[in-house]
């Protein structure tokens, strides 16, 4: 077993994904600790042009498996070419991303290896050597710091936006070891048929750095648009509470909360939700929380770093207003 601490770097549409960063400007500081290094996995068709990104973020070597069968990805061809890298290397730790992508690949991994997983972290570090990482429980009322011992390989997947990343060195240029690609498409027992998009090109919730979010007060789905509006001012993506999500308001793929996306942006702002407890467990890692309710026994103030107990009719467009003045003049 090495010293090295391994990152899975998703990569989509043409970019690496920003939590990858984050997790590998980390590891580097572990590297240093253990007296190892850090490698990034990259995988996918033509994404050979991403490795050296991977470096200036403290990458010093990246295993590029560059196929067509990696072009989409699919849970039998990422997990059967990750295992085997990580049987072949034994790295002594390997960091995934809490994205949808991750959260299905990691356990898959995990198991063929019989190795320790830990999963939707917002921390991770280093104990006499032994990976320890932080994560949430009890939907997010505690937070607990878990250890590993016992197997060669210990895992864990990291919420984005939970650890910061450091300034790129474009001096600094990864090895890239190419990886061969062994696959049976017969092995493969599902494949992609259609992607859908959705309309617009904001940032994905889970990786967004300021979150708008409307939930039950908002009344109706044509209210949203004063958070669309108030989310292009600030560069943000607009989100919702499962309640909004339920009435038909918005998609299921805007629903922050346990049962939706898990996010940890800079800064959310809460638009009539009274904060159940499952919201809650998916946006209080949030750097900064703000809250517009006319109801100041809301739950959701609890949780808020600024509370705002008036008619979010009426707040919401000022603040517009106001935003657009800030930037006017900066």
């Amino acid at each position: 077993m090495s010293n090295s601490i391994w990152v899975f770097a998703e990569a989509k549409e043409g970019k690496i994904k920003k939590v990858a960063l984050e997790m590998i400007s980390e590891a580097k500081k572990m590297a240093e600790k253990l007296g190892g290094d850090v490698s990034a996995v990259l995988m996918g068709q033509n994404v050979e042009p991403l490795a050296e990104q991977l470096g200036h973020y403290g990458a010093n070597k990246v295993y590029l498996a560059d196929h067509e069968v990696l072009k989409d990805y699919t849970t039998d061809a990422y997990s059967k070419v990750l295992t085997e890298l990580i049987k072949e290397n034994e790295p002594s730790i390997v960091l995934y991303g809490a994205t949808i992508l991750g959260k299905d690949l990691s356990p898959r991994v995990a198991a063929r290896l019989e190795a320790g997983l830990a999963t939707d972290c917002t921390g991770v570090g280093l104990d006499d050597g032994k990976l320890t990482v932080t994560r949430p429980m009890f939907a997010g009322k505690a937070y607990t710091d878990i250890s590993f011992s016992g197997s060669k390989t210990n895992m864990a997947s990291v919420r984005p936006n939970a650890l910061p990343v450091t300034p790129p060195d474009e001096s600094k240029k990864p090895e890239i070891i190419k990886v061969d690609v062994n696959i049976n498409p017969d092995d493969i027992r599902t494949t992609i048929q259609e992607f859908v998009k959705t309309a617009g090109e904001r940032a994905d919730l889970t990786e967004a750095e300021i979150i708008v979010s409307g939930g039950r007060g908002m009344k109706g789905p044509e209210n949203f648009q004063m958070l669309e509006e108030l989310a292009d001012v600030l560069g943000a993506t607009v989100g919702a509470s499962r309640a909004a999500v339920d009435a038909g308001w918005k998609a299921v793929s805007d629903q922050v909360g346990q049962t939706g996306k898990v996010v940890s942006p800079n800064l959310y702002i809460a638009c009539g939700i009274s904060g159940a407890i499952q919201h809650l467990a998916g946006m209080s890692t949030s750097k900064f929380i703000v809250a517009i309710n006319k109801d100041s026994d809301a739950p959701i103030f609890q949780k808020a770093d600024y509370g705002i107990v008036d008619d979010l009719f009426k707040v919401i467009p000022v603040l517009t207003e106001e935003f657009k003045k800030l930037k006017a003049d900066s």
